[in-house]
């Protein structure tokens, strides 16, 4: 197969069997290091419910991705600004960083908006992205690359990066074959030439928070703003106004106006 992301030849590199049914098999890049399944036949069936039934720590995830988020937001983008939540999912996430006082918006194309309803994004541009747990459900990274970069020339997301041993399925969670959902598995090679293919920069905690933009920042220091522990001592200069009270307002003059 051609790699997805820079276009060279990818080599059978493993063999599985997801949604406990359909036997696959992922391709290695052999230059970027990137893992892609087969084309993935099975991802209606896979998306017959948008949040898959076994992903128990969706609410964990969420909570644990707002103070890097914070962080990230406090010290290289304008923390008055709007954002905008790419694969927002039910809205969990929109929610908390409106609670926490940041102008987040909803956006997903495939599932309901049930904690951040009269908060969906619109169709113009925002000053950061977030896309989190999104890019290892994509097929075609850089079409949905494009897709984001219409919203905001920095976007700030989330995927586990692959070992450097390359476990196979079986040895290693993220390929998580019993939804059938992870079809793209990224190195950090990978998402620094995906990146480079629209002249951005990459950021990463080499671990699973990444920041692709144009502008140019510390890379030592979103390291630490987004390393586990750490980014804790950064969330002290973070806090702001919730806007809970004004969304409350806002929901009430929404429905009073029906």
């Amino acid at each position: 197969m051609i790699c997805r992301i820079c276009e060279n030849y990818a080599e059978v590199f493993a063999e599985a069997k997801i949604l406990f049914k359909h036997n696959i098999k992922y391709y290695k890049c052999a230059n970027c290091g990137f893992v892609q399944t087969e084309d993935p036949y099975w991802l209606d069936e896979a998306y017959s419910e948008a949040i898959n039934y076994s992903d128990i720590g969706l609410l964990k995830r969420n909570a644990d991705l707002l103070r890097p988020t914070k962080n990230v937001i406090k010290f290289f983008f304008k923390s008055g600004s709007e954002f905008i939540d790419f694969g927002a999912g039910y809205g969990v996430f929109v929610r908390m960083m409106r609670d926490a006082g940041y102008r987040f918006f909803w956006s997903d194309k495939y599932c309901g908006n049930m904690y951040a309803k009269g908060f969906e994004a619109e169709e113009k541009r925002y000053e950061l992205l977030t896309a989190y747990e999104v890019f290892e459900h994509l097929p075609d990274p850089v079409e949905e690359m494009k897709e984001m970069l219409k919203y905001s020339g920095s976007i700030l997301f989330s995927t586990v990066l692959i070992p450097a041993n390359y476990p196979k399925p079986g040895d290693w969670w993220y390929y998580a074959t019993d939804h059938g959902q992870h079809v793209s598995l990224y190195s950090k090679k990978s998402l620094k030439l995906l990146a480079e293919k629209f002249g951005l920069n990459l950021y990463s905690n080499g671990k699973n928070i990444h920041l692709i933009t144009d502008k140019k920042i510390s890379g030592f220091l979103f390291k630490l703003m987004t390393s586990p522990y750490i980014d804790r001592i950064f969330t002290l200069f973070t806090k702001k106004k919730s806007l809970l009270d004004s969304d409350y307002q806002k929901v009430i003059e929404s429905l009073n106006n029906r």
